[in-house]
């Protein structure tokens, strides 16, 4: 199609020249929009949140403690028992 068969207009014209053409609104305007979100309000609250993820840190906290515990409890030992193999030397 051609802008003079569009327009209505003989030729080819400038598009300063050409008449406006405007999208309006539909006689009686548009449909109301539903813009209000129907997104239930479930899950968790904050404070649920925070106090699981304090509690889920504190027991970390409290397991690398237990952690610290057995291992220094099993470097004392080593460090005994080699003291006691060495403080007596070996005869050849």
């Amino acid at each position: 199609m051609t802008e003079a068969y569009i327009r209505k207009k003989p030729g080819m014209a400038s598009v300063k020249d050409m008449p406006v053409l405007q999208d309006g609104p539909p006689p009686g305007g548009f449909a109301p929009v539903r813009f209000a979100r129907r997104i239930p309000n479930k899950g968790p609250s904050a404070v649920a949140i925070f106090l699981t993820a304090f509690g889920a840190f504190s027991w970390g906290m409290y397991q690398v403690g237990q952690g610290n515990k057995i291992r220094r409890s099993s470097c004392l030992r080593k460090n005994r028992i080699t003291y006691v193999c060495f403080q007596f030397p070996l005869k050849n």
